[in-house]
């Protein structure tokens, strides 16, 4: 343990590409499902954000995904064409909309989560309660910088 309190830049390269193909071997492992339907990476995160955040407004969407209008303009214009997901205004103020998915959307994002869930459930069986633990504290500090 001493040794990871001294990370040397080597080791740390070393990490960065450990974090860049696990993220490269998770999302490639959807890539059949998303050519099924034509889509592509945008698409597949908005989708699990819809599937996290039922009747997210798209503010919040903006925000949780960090792009532009204009991107997220393109992706939902997309998954409307696919009829994956619709629209209800907010009972308050109708300018805001939230994001709902439909039957289809769900159908499909089971259909990603259930290839990507292998992956990540398989290296969280292969590990101890204190490595999956510390793992998931690991990741919230290099999410929250």
């Amino acid at each position: 343990m001493k040794q990871l309190l001294y990370l040397k830049d080597d080791q740390l390269k070393e990490l960065i590409e450990k974090l860049f193909i696990s993220y490269r071997e998770t999302f490639s492992d959807s890539k059949k499902i998303l050519n099924k339907y034509k889509i592509g990476l945008a698409h597949q995160k908005v989708i699990h954000l819809l599937s996290m955040y039922k009747g997210i407004s798209i503010s919040e969407l903006l925000k949780r995904l960090k792009v532009t209008k204009q991107s997220l303009n393109r992706v939902l214009k997309d998954l409307i064409k696919l009829e994956i997901i619709f629209f209800k205004k907010d009972d308050q103020d109708t300018r805001i909309k939230h994001i709902f998915l439909n039957e289809k959307g769900e159908r499909v994002f089971t259909e990603i989560f259930e290839v990507q869930k292998k992956r990540i459930h398989g290296a969280l069986l292969n590990s101890s309660s204190e490595e999956v633990v510390n793992f998931d504290k690991v990741l919230k500090k290099i999410i929250n910088g």
